[in-house]
């Protein structure tokens, strides 16, 4: 949102129909409703408001026929049968029945449509002024050989396949409360086997677990499998470049569980490989890393009608800032990005970067409809519970945690990241999926805004959680890390941000999130798996 305003009041900020923080100015204290741009027909609740509650529409002072849920949308304007309704400054739908001001807006009477957008290529690149070096700020983090910081310090059971889970399980039992470390955890899946061999299955599996391997919060790791799997632990470590942690020129240790003589064998033998490790892990110090070697992880999850006006630009402006720093960030969820691409494609670094983007939509839309799916399936029902009436309205409000620096490239699942600055990950919208990827791909911090709720984790990054609305902060005080809900108070875009960025850089700095405070993050990996199961 470049502009936002309040009731009749005039607009922050160019009104080019652009999505970004940066000019957004908060509401101001007192009002019922907030519109967030000059050319939008709607706006939306700031708390629940009675039938009978007057607020200010085109049509001036106007009397609520109903009652309306906090987050949801209010017609500013009259909408006929078919006329576009704007929120953002963007298309979010059609009506699809006449509508009055004052009239709730929402599923019963918006339907999704069919939008035609304008792709211009740059149109809103504009440089990152970044900070001088003597401005660089800086966190305690983990050095690591491979000239990356690790924000923690683990050590993983990698498995190959499922069949291997439940002995990764219980050797990783046998290191809870280990000192020293942040922990031993097992990576366990549903995957490995009955998929094709080198098909697209087997070599996302495969990139997923190299990526959390050779991951810079991973100071060692152990290769489990079972032994006849498609996923071979001897390919894995070949293709993957897996090493030794602790001695680059030799291959890490691997246990196969028919080889070892069965299951409570290859426990042993994964616990003395674990073992061997924890001393040179247990040396690791935390050390001075500047920022640049920030790599965030930018994710929604529960999403509310708050979440576009308070956490996600929040986010982006901490997003920016990051950036200026040399910092490198992470959109994904390119199914909940459709309707807003336009935005990216904008502030595209190139016309390959902005091709590379469609390309992935127009995969995802091909991929929907084998399936006789459409993007239409979003949003959510906790997501229409919380005001939120299309995918195209989603998305919007999403890609506001992108900010407004330019898009410098775009990866598939779980390939390494290459920054600095913003980069897009092709990954599906699922939040455990999504977000496996982009730590796959060298994520070592991970911000997850939610107004509904949201109590995801993510071994071994850590994953801090940044509520939209003060009501759910309130509500659900052991699970979420920064309060966003001050902007619908009167905090500004900036303020917000910037605590969002102090917390940051405090969790990359060694404080435990909430998430990590009640032992999230085993259950959450999920590598994607877009193929058949054979």
């Amino acid at each position: 949102m470049r502009g936002m305003e309040d009731g009749m009041g005039a607009t922050a900020g160019r009104a080019d129909g652009c999505v970004g923080p940066r000019a957004a100015a908060p509401p101001r204290p007192g009002r019922a409703v907030v519109r967030l741009h000059a050319g939008d027909d709607v706006v939306v609740a700031v708390a629940d408001l009675a039938a009978g509650t007057v607020v200010e529409t085109e049509a001036g002072p106007t009397p609520l026929p109903h009652a309306i849920p906090a987050g949801h949308k209010i017609a500013f304007r009259a909408r006929a049968t078919g006329e576009a309704i704007h929120r953002y400054g963007q298309v979010i739908g059609f009506a699809s029945a006449p509508i009055r001001p004052g009239e709730h807006v929402h599923v019963h009477n918006l339907a999704r449509g069919e939008v035609h957008q304008d792709y211009q290529v740059g149109r809103d690149v504009r440089p990152v002024v970044p900070y001088a070096p003597e401005a660089m700020r800086y966190f305690e983090g983990f050095a690591r050989p491979d000239g990356r910081a690790g924000t923690r310090n683990y050590l993983a059971i990698v498995s190959t396949v499922n069949c291997a889970a439940h002995v990764a399980r219980m050797a990783a039992e046998r290191f809870r409360g280990v000192r020293g470390i942040d922990g031993v955890f097992a990576m366990t899946h549903r995957g490995g086997c009955g998929a094709i061999a080198n098909g697209d299955d087997h070599r996302i599996l495969e990139r997923v677990l190299s990526g959390y391997a050779r991951h810079p919060n991973v100071a060692g790791y152990v290769v489990l499998g079972l032994g006849c799997e498609v996923n071979q632990p001897a390919t894995l470590v070949q293709r993957g470049r897996l090493a030794s942690a602790f001695h680059p020129a030799a291959p890490p240790p691997v246990v196969e569980i028919q080889r070892a003589g069965g299951t409570r064998a290859a426990v042993e033998a994964t616990v003395e490989a674990v073992a061997s490790l924890l001393p040179r892990a247990a040396e690791a110090r935390r050390t001075r890393q500047p920022v640049s070697k920030l790599v965030l992880a930018t994710k929604c999850g529960g999403s509310d009608g708050y979440s576009g006006i308070t956490a996600n630009p929040a986010l982006g402006w901490a997003v920016d800032e990051l950036v200026r720093y040399g910092a490198t960030a992470v959109l994904g969820e390119t199914t909940e990005i459709y309707g807003a691409e336009q935005l990216l494609v904008a502030r595209a670094a190139s016309p390959e970067v902005a091709r590379k983007l469609l390309d992935r939509i127009a995969w995802w839309r091909h991929h929907l409809q084998l399936h006789g799916a459409d993007v239409d399936h979003n949003p959510s029902p906790g997501n229409v519970a919380g005001g939120i009436s299309s995918v195209l309205e989603k998305s919007l409000g999403g890609a506001a945690k992108g900010g407004t620096t330019p898009l410098v490239s775009v990866v598939e699942y779980a390939e390494p990241i290459a920054g600095p600055g913003l980069v897009f990950m092709d990954t599906p919208g699922y939040d455990p999926v999504s977000v496996t990827g982009m730590v796959a791909g060298g994520a070592n911090l991970v911000a997850f805004t939610t107004g509904r709720g949201s109590v995801f984790g993510c071994k071994p990054v850590p994953s801090a959680k940044l509520a939209s609305n003060s009501a759910l902060f309130r509500n659900m005080p052991e699970d979420m890390d920064v309060d966003c809900g001050g902007v619908l108070d009167g905090a500004s875009i900036e303020e917000t941000g910037r605590a969002i960025l102090e917390e940051l850089l405090a969790i990359a700095s060694g404080k435990r999130t909430k998430s990590e405070e009640l032992g999230f993050g085993e259950d959450e990996f999920a590598p994607w798996t877009p193929g058949p199961t054979l």
